[in-house]
C-alpha cells in the first residue's frame, strides 16, 4: 500500500491503543479471523468498502475483530496534532464515570476561518485559563471552547457517578436526582449538555447520550443531530465497533443522498458543502440571528482535507459516481492539499439512482416516501403494504434494489426532487434540534445559557459584517458591468 494508507491506518491502531474503556467493546482492531466467517484483509488498500458488508449489518458485534475488515472505518479517523490530541485524551481521564466512546469536534479543534489578529495571552486566558501549549499553536489568535459528545452505556448511572464528582458542572437540575437528569436527557435529540465547564485548564462543552441513541440516530437518521455531527469531520477520541459500524453507514448515506440532490456534475465543494448543509437545513438556530450564516462554507473550506479524507474512499465504492480529475487515494500531492477541488460526475441512470433512494436510512426514507406518496396520490392501503415491504428488520440495512415506487422518485423534476428532500430534511431535524435548544436553559441555567446565547449573536453579527463587503464588490462589479455596453455605443 502507499505510503498515505500505511501512515493513517498505524494512526488509526495508534487511536484505538490509548484511552479505551475496559470492556469487551474495546478489543484492539486486529487481523485475526472470525469464528463465524473468513476474515477480509483490508490488504493495504482503501478500495474495499464495497457495499457488500451493507447486506449483513450486525449492530450486537462486540469487538473491532467483528467488523467487515481490519481497516474498515480507516476513514473516519482524522489525523491532527498528535500533542493536541494528547491533551485532550488526558483531559478525559479526569472523568471517572466511563466513557466508552468520545469524538471532540467544532470549530475549537478543525478552525472554520483563518487565523486572525495575534492576541495576548491574557486574551487567551480569558478564554483557557490554563491552556496546554499544543491548545495555543493550534487555535493561535482565535481560542474557543472544545465540543465533545460523550457515548456511555448506562445513561442514568454515568450521571449519578459523574455529579458526585462534578457537581459544578451541572445546573440546579442535578439537586433532583441522576434520575431526572437522565430522564432530561432523552427529550429531543437525546444529548445532555454541560457547557463552560474548566477542566486541565481548558474550557469545554460536554454532551452525554447512549450508544444505542447513537447508533441508532446514524443508522436510521432518526432526528439527525448526532448523525449531523458525524457528517462533518470530528476526532475520535475514544472508538466503539458499534458505533464505527453505524458511522460509515451515516456517511455513505449522507453521500447518497447529496448526489440526490445535486446535478450530474459538481465539484467536490459542491459535494461536501451538500453534505457538511444537510444537518443545518432544519435548525432554528440557522433561521435566527444566532449563527454565522456563511458557517458551511467555512467549515467547508477550511477543512477540505478533512473532508476529502472522510468521503473519498467511499466515493470510489459507489457505482454511480466517479472523479473526473485524474486523482488517486494514495496520492498525497492531492489528498493533503487544501486548495484541490476536483471535479465528479454521477451516472443519472433511474435504477442507479432509484438503488440510492431504496437504500436510505429507515426512519428518513419512510418521511421521503410519505411526501412522494402524497405527491404521487398513492393509496394509504397500498403505500402501507409497500412500506412494510421495504421496513427494516432487527435494525440490518439491507441492499434493496430499486422497485417502480423509487424509480418515480428518482426520475423527478431534479428541482422537485431537491425541494422535497430538503422539506424532509428540515421535518426531520427541526423538532429535536428545537427541543435541544429548549432544554438547553434547564442544563446549563440561565448565566450559561445568556452567556452562550451572546457568543451565538457574536458570531452572527460577524458573518454578517463579512458578507457586506463581499455583496459590495458584487454590486461595484455589476455597476461595471452594466457601463460597459453603454461605453461602446458612446
Amino acid at each position: 500500500m502507499a505510503a498515505l494508507g500505511r501512515r493513517i491506518g498505524k494512526r488509526q491502531a495508534d487511536d484505538q491503543s490509548h484511552g479505551q474503556a475496559a470492556s469487551p467493546a474495546s478489543t484492539p482492531l486486529s487481523g485475526a479471523t472470525s469464528t463465524h466467517r473468513r476474515k477480509e484483509s483490508a490488504g493495504g488498500k482503501f478500495n474495499l468498502y464495497g457495499d457488500e458488508w451493507e447486506d449483513t449489518v450486525d449492530f450486537a458485534i462486540q469487538s473491532f475483530d467483528e467488523l467487515p475488515h481490519r481497516l474498515f472505518g480507516v476513514n473516519q479517523h482524522m489525523i491532527i496534532n498528535y500533542e493536541l490530541k494528547e491533551a485532550l485524551r488526558v483531559m478525559l481521564r479526569q472523568f471517572h464515570a466511563p466513557i466508552v466512546y468520545c469524538f471532540a469536534y467544532g470549530s475549537g479543534v478543525f478552525p472554520q476561518e483563518k487565523a486572525g489578529r495575534s492576541i495576548s495571552e491574557a486574551e487567551f486566558r480569558a478564554v483557557h485559563p490554563k491552556p496546554p501549549e499544543a491548545l495555543v499553536k493550534a487555535q493561535k489568535g482565535s481560542p474557543k471552547m472544545i465540543d465533545f459528545i460523550f457515548g456511555v452505556t448506562h445513561t442514568e448511572h454515568w450521571h449519578s457517578i459523574n455529579m458526585k464528582q462534578h457537581r459544578d458542572h451541572y445546573s440546579g437540575v442535578a439537586s433532583l436526582g441522576s434520575g431526572f437528569v437522565s430522564r432530561v436527557q432523552g427529550w429531543g435529540a437525546g444529548v445532555y449538555f454541560n457547557p463552560y465547564i474548566e477542566m486541565n485548564g481548558m474550557l469545554i462543552k460536554y454532551g452525554v447520550t447512549s450508544i444505542d441513541n447513537l447508533v441508532r440516530d446514524l443508522s436510521t437518521w432518526d432526528n439527525l443531530y448526532l448523525a449531523g455531527r458525524l457528517q462533518k469531520p470530528v476526532k475520535i477520541l475514544r472508538d466503539h465497533p458499534r458505533v464505527r459500524l453505524a458511522n460509515q453507514i451515516n456517511l455513505i448515506a449522507a453521500l447518497r443522498t447529496a448526489l440526490l440532490m445535486l446535478p450530474p456534475t459538481f465539484t467536490e465543494d459542491d459535494l461536501y458543502g451538500t453534505i457538511a448543509g444537510l444537518s443545518y437545513l432544519g435548525d432554528p438556530r440557522m433561521a435566527l440571528p444566532t449563527e454565522n450564516k456563511s458557517k458551511v462554507a467555512n467549515i467547508v473550506s477550511n477543512n477540505m482535507v478533512h473532508f476529502r479524507r472522510l468521503y473519498a474512499p467511499l466515493i470510489r465504492t459507489l457505482p454511480n459516481v466517479e472523479f473526473v480529475d485524474p486523482v488517486r487515494l494514495d496520492d498525497e500531492n492531492w489528498i493533503l492539499n487544501p486548495d484541490a477541488n476536483a471535479r465528479l460526475q454521477q451516472d443519472m441512470d433511474l435504477v442507479k439512482r432509484g438503488n440510492m433512494v431504496s437504500r436510505l436510512p429507515g426512519s428518513f426514507r419512510s418521511r421521503l416516501y410519505f411526501q412522494y406518496r402524497k405527491k404521487f396520490g398513492i393509496p394509504q392501503d397500498e403505500f402501507k403494504a409497500m412500506m412494510a415491504a421495504t421496513s427494516d428488520y432487527d435494525g440490518a440495512v439491507t441492499r434493496r434494489q430499486a422497485g417502480q415506487f423509487e424509480k418515480r422518485i428518482a426520475a423527478d423534476d431534479p428541482e422537485q426532487l431537491l425541494r422535497i428532500t430538503r422539506r424532509v430534511i428540515k421535518q426531520t431535524v427541526n423538532w429535536p434540534s428545537t427541543s435541544q435548544s429548549v432544554k438547553g436553559l434547564l442544563m446549563g441555567g440561565f448565566k450559561r445559557s445568556w452567556r452562550y446565547l451572546g457568543e451565538k449573536i457574536s458570531k452572527w453579527r460577524k458573518g454578517r459584517s463579512e458578507k457586506k463587503p463581499e455583496s459590495q464588490q458584487e454590486q461595484s462589479r455589476g455597476s461595471q458591468e452594466a457601463e460597459k455596453p453603454q461605453k461602446k455605443e458612446e
